[in-house]
């Protein structure tokens, strides 16, 4: 496991190749190793590696020891996780492109990690307006007190209000950052990002000292809807970071939830958007809403594996393709992937809920099996 965690540190430092990558190396070698290992043929079988690259990463692999660079990142970086990692987030490893490297700092629950404990994503606008302000508090409040861990960005606006508000209440948050998670941006929460340490986790896939970048931002949204089986989007114009995040959730297979308002709103236009799209709207009744939150299936859920004869007359239609498409065979991600003709994201997402039906188990190495 060790040697496995090295490789993950060691492929993250090859430039050009990034997460959605480094899951298909893993998914067609099996491990980051043995990809470490493959030829300039090996590597060529691989979606996405053409000759540049292949030739690319060949000369930069050379000059790294994964070992080596293992005990250097540790020194550097005190806290993180790799997909090599038991702790590692099951809901985001789930996902096509989970960060190679997730750094932490704060206060860990593993029941977070494996997706034992309901964790519920917050986003919205830099800019709220009170009518925002006020239902963000109210449904972070209500979450809180009912068990559910709130995910967000610790940015201004809604985040800072859902982040807030959710401590308050004496309830779990967890903060994924577009800096290194010694970084605290924007500064003017800096009290509330020692308050998250003591209420949570802050989350990054940038090592520490990274400082503020406008690329990063749009690309950690894809952690927070990962980590969360549910995004609420609050409030949000058209060209909001949170409609990015709605639109990963949506890839990922999570359910999303846009607060309504007043067509000639501006906070608004990105929520009525989402709401035309198929969202799932926001009700002032609140109980409507944690009992649909609810109803999304945790993975400790199933004590007992139901037998075929209780479930697979109700399964739907995608669900019963993928088990159909496994039969009596062990079959890899990428086969399944390629018998179904389904999205990548989509199957991804049934695998999860069939596992924790109880009807399949997962292998080393990607691979799946009727129970």
């Amino acid at each position: 496991m060790v040697e496995e965690r090295a490789y993950w540190v060691a492929w993250s430092q090859i430039s050009g190749i990034g997460p959605v990558l480094l899951r298909r190396l893993q998914q067609h070698f099996g491990n980051l190793s043995t990809a470490w290992q493959a030829g300039k043929a090996e590597l060529a079988e691989v979606e996405g590696f053409g000759l540049q690259t292949i030739e690319k990463l060949i000369k930069e692999r050379s000059r790294l020891h994964p070992e080596q660079l293992l005990g250097q990142h540790q020194q550097e970086n005190s806290h993180f996780w790799t997909p090599a990692d038991a702790e590692y987030p099951r809901l985001l490893l789930e996902t096509p492109s989970p960060p190679p490297i997730l750094y932490y700092r704060g206060d860990v629950n593993l029941t977070e990690n494996l997706g034992q404990k309901p964790l519920v994503g917050i986003v919205g606008t830099r800019q709220p307006s009170e009518y925002g302000i006020r239902w963000t508090r109210q449904i972070s409040t209500a979450l809180a007190k009912n068990g559910f861990t709130v995910v967000s960005g610790m940015a201004e606006g809604i985040d800072t209000e859902a982040h807030s508000a959710t401590i308050k209440a004496g309830g779990r948050t967890l903060a994924v950052l577009g800096t290194g998670v010694d970084v605290i941006y924007p500064h003017k929460n800096r009290d509330l990002y020692k308050q998250i340490l003591n209420a949570g986790l802050v989350l990054s896939e940038y090592s520490a000292k990274t400082p503020p970048d406008r690329k990063n931002f749009p690309r950690r949204n894809r952690i927070i809807a990962g980590l969360s089986r549910a995004i609420l989007v609050m409030e949000a114009p058209l060209k909001s970071g949170a409609l990015i995040t709605a639109t990963y959730a949506n890839d990922f297979g999570r359910d999303v939830y846009a607060l309504p308002g007043r067509l000639d709103d501006y906070p608004s236009q990105g929520c009525l958007k989402l709401l035309s799209q198929g969202a799932s709207i926001i009700f002032r009744e609140l109980d409507e809403l944690l009992t649909m939150l609810g109803a999304v299936p945790q993975l400790d859920a199933v004590t007992t594996s139901p037998t075929p004869e209780q479930l697979t007359p109700t399964l739907p239609p995608q669900m019963q393709q993928v088990i159909d498409a496994i039969a009596c065979d062990i079959l890899s991600f990428d086969a399944i992937v390629q018998k179904t003709g389904s999205p990548a994201s989509s199957v991804s997402s049934v695998l999860l809920q069939l596992e924790l039906m109880g009807l399949i188990s997962q292998l080393p190495g990607m691979r799946y099996q009727k129970s």
